[in-house]
Order: structure tokens, then C-alpha cells, then sequence
């Protein structure tokens, strides 16, 4: 299937909508993780939006898949760039409000970022494996990704996902390794966050330890968590039809009208 892409402010980005059989006239919008694709979701896009009944959109972020390359070394508050710019631009772009967001890794600390804007018209977070906070065990699996992209197959198996896949490892690997990251948290948002958010973290992940979603319990007013044994950082590819039972009761749950999408 051949993606579209959306011009912005001089910047592609690339996305498909998915269609489910029977569409309740949600928006679902999928945000990738660190190293993420439109084509690394796989079939999981076909997948959530049967399991929600909602229209569901995929895209590459700028630095990522076949949108537009990085232009610039990322900075410490890239994810907030995303959330607070870009993010919106899209949805607008796109004709969508109210949607619901399933974020993973990055792609759900940007849902978060979002969501806590006063203007922001989130209906929904599904956050998965989010990053709340820089902890040792995030920095130690970060830095063996760089070994792996170094000794392994692992920059030939990126390179079938990324258009530019030096400039999308490095871009994410970098800023992650750099000190001034070791700062970065966004606990402080999350008390601002008023839409219902499903937090769904593998017990084995080897990006952060269960105090990222416990941290979303103890300040977000209206979030419920779920742990996944046997499962890592992509709870979507280990447990995916537990990810996809809770995300389809979730978005059951949610009080959203009917028709979200901007005539």
C-alpha cells in the first residue's frame, strides 16, 4: 500500500489511514516509538483498528520512515517540539479532533505532553511502555542499542524502515545518551492530564522499571495501569492481544461523540 504524505511548513510527513469494518467515527492516532516507522507497526495498525472500531491513523514523524530528515541534532525537548507543534499541526492537517492517542516509548510521552495542554481536546490516551522519567536501566538499554547498531544486524534490519537510518539512530540515540537528558521528566504535566489514559507496561522491560507507569497512577486523575508478564518494551508485538482486548474495552469505555473528525 502506497502512504500519502502531508506537507508542513516545509516538512513531509508520511501516514495511512486504517478503516475498521464497523467505525464508531473515532479517531485513533498511532504514535511510533524512538526508532519507529510507519512500516515498523507492521499489521498492528489493521489489527487496533478492528479491535476499537475506530478510523486509525499512522505517521512518521520528521527524522523517521520516508517523511522528511532530521535537519538539525535532536535537543532535550524534542518530544515536547512534537507534542506541542507538530502533533497538532497534523491533526489538523488531517481534519481530526477529539481523538484518542496510543503512543508507545516516545510516542507515548508525546501523547502525555499533548494531553496536559490547556487547549489540548484529547479524548484518550493509550500510553505503552511510557517514559516518564530518564532511569538508569533507560540509559544502560539505550547504550546497548548502540552496540547493536554498531556490531549487529540491527542497522541493516532499520534500514528497510528509514529512508536516512544513520540519521534517525543517531538522532534518537544521541540525545538520549547525552547528560543534559539525564534531567529530563515530565512528572510535573501529568496532574494537568484530565482525559481517561490506559498505561500499559511489559514487567520485563528493559527501557524503564514499573515506576514509569506507577508514576502516572500516583498524578494523573483519571489513569488506570496494566502490567504484562512475560512482555518488554513493545507490549503491542509480546502480548499483542492482551494490548488489543484492553485498548477495545478502553475506547468502548471512553464518552466521545459521535462524529469527531471536522466537517
Amino acid at each position: 500500500m502506497q502512504n500519502e504524505q502531508l506537507n508542513i511548513d516545509g516538512r513531509r510527513f508520511e501516514y495511512r489511514f486504517v478503516q475498521p469494518a464497523h467505525a464508531n467515527g473515532v479517531d485513533l492516532v498511532m504514535l511510533h516509538e524512538g526508532l519507529g516507522s510507519v512500516s515498523l507497526w507492521r499489521d498492528f495498525p489493521e489489527q487496533l483498528a478492528q479491535a476499537t472500531g475506530c478510523r486509525t491513523l499512522v505517521y512518521s514523524r520528521h527524522g523517521y520512515g520516508r517523511s522528511s530528515p532530521l535537519e538539525a541534532p535532536r535537543n532535550v525537548d524534542y518530544m515536547h517540539e512534537e507534542a506541542r507543534t507538530w502533533l497538532p499541526a497534523i491533526l489538523t492537517g488531517l481534519n481530526i479532533r477529539r481523538p484518542v492517542l496510543f503512543g508507545h516509548s516516545d510516542g507515548a510521552s508525546i501523547a502525555l505532553i499533548q494531553a496536559a495542554i490547556p487547549e489540548s481536546d484529547v479524548a484518550g490516551i493509550i500510553a505503552l511502555a511510557p517514559h516518564i522519567k530518564v532511569e538508569d536501566v533507560t540509559v544502560q538499554g539505550i547504550g546497548a542499542a548502540r552496540s547493536a547498531y554498531m556490531n549487529s544486524d540491527l542497522r541493516s534490519r532499520l534500514s528497510r524502515h528509514h529512508a536516512d537510518v544513520d540519521s534517525t539512530f543517531w538522532g534518537w540515540n544521541r540525545i538520549w545518551l547525552d547528560p543534559a537528558f539525564r534531567s529530563w521528566n515530565i512528572e510535573a504535566l501529568l496532574p494537568s492530564i484530565h482525559c481517561p489514559i490506559l498505561a500499559i507496561q511489559g514487567e520485563d522491560d528493559e527501557y524503564g522499571t514499573m515506576e514509569q507507569i506507577a508514576s502516572i497512577a500516583r498524578a494523573a486523575p483519571n489513569a488506570r495501569l496494566l502490567a504484562l508478564k512475560a512482555c518488554r518494551h513493545s507490549p503491542h508485538r509480546d502480548q499483542p492481544l492482551a494490548v488489543l482486548a484492553a485498548a477495545g474495552e478502553f475506547v468502548a469505555g471512553l464518552a466521545i461523540g459521535a462524529d469527531c473528525r471536522i466537517p
